[in-house]
């Protein structure tokens, strides 16, 4: 397969260009990837809709990929927990090598064909969920053959590559194919198509908790209030729907009731 990803940079000589030409080259580079992203919004649309159905009859997102492709989707999976104040059950990110491939690389994690299967078992996968395939090069052998199982077991699959009719896609009912072109560093694609995965991620979880009625208005009403930071971006909050309390009563019906919605909800 000629991979896209692969190709030579649009760019050479890199060392010899100044700080200030390698900022504005990489930025020149980012710039297409929202453009292309809006190419796939139909393709995005579909997968996201199944996701808002299974999840509104009780099933989950696991995300499966390795290396960067893996951490984006472990980083999706971390954050819905504290933005939205699901379950970290609910959106799942695994990465092949496990845990330890979060920070250092597992060499070899990710030509396996039967551990993707044997990590998604361990995670209880099963009709109820999408599984989302993660992958620039979309040739990837644990992302692809772990949804290739998951399709054996009628599991709807979706994927999030950046090369056009990849073996990713091919085992993916619902895939997005992001075709950002050459890397600035050739074949660094934890770069622009780095850049294209979180975005698709974003665009996921978001849309999906929205659906879910996890945000009121434009706000977080679910957020975890672990810090002070987000105790005061709550209450502010809440100061906007109870407009007659004062910050320091806001900030303790917020304590009381635990969260942004119950304080609007049961405040009187």
């Amino acid at each position: 397969m000629d991979k896209i990803t692969e190709k030579e940079s649009l760019y050479d000589n890199l060392e010899q260009m100044s700080i200030g030409d390698t900022l504005q080259y990489m930025n020149q580079e980012d710039q297409k990837v929202a453009l292309e992203i809006q190419k796939q919004l139909p393709a995005i649309e579909k997968l996201v809709s199944q996701c808002i159905a299974k999840l509104k009859n009780g099933g989950r997102i696991l995300y499966i990929g390795a290396g960067t492709s893996g951490r984006l989707g472990i980083l999706d999976a971390s954050e819905c927990p504290p933005t939205f104040g699901v379950s970290p059950d609910l959106v799942v990110g695994i990465i092949a090598g496990g845990d330890n491939a979060i920070r250092s690389a597992i060499e070899g994690a990710e030509d396996s064909t039967t551990q993707a299967w044997l990590d998604l078992q361990n995670s209880y996968i099963s009709e109820d969920d999408v599984l989302i395939g993660i992958a620039a090069s979309g040739t990837t052998p644990y992302v692809v053959a772990g949804l290739q199982k998951a399709q054996e077991n009628n599991i709807i699959t979706g994927c999030i590559t950046c090369n056009p009719n990849s073996p990713l896609a091919k085992v993916s009912d619902f895939p997005v194919e992001v075709i950002v072109g050459p890397e600035f560093v050739t074949g660094s694609s934890r770069l622009k198509a780095g850049t294209a995965q979180k975005m698709v991620l974003n665009m996921i979880t978001t849309t999906s908790m929205i659906q879910l009625g996890r945000v009121k208005g434009n706000r977080m009403v679910d957020m975890q209030l672990s810090n002070e930071k987000l105790i005061d971006r709550g209450t502010k909050m809440s100061l906007k729907e109870k407009s007659n309390l004062a910050y320091e009563e806001a900030k303790a019906l917020l304590m009381k009731y635990g969260s942004v919605r119950n304080a609007i909800k049961l405040a009187k």
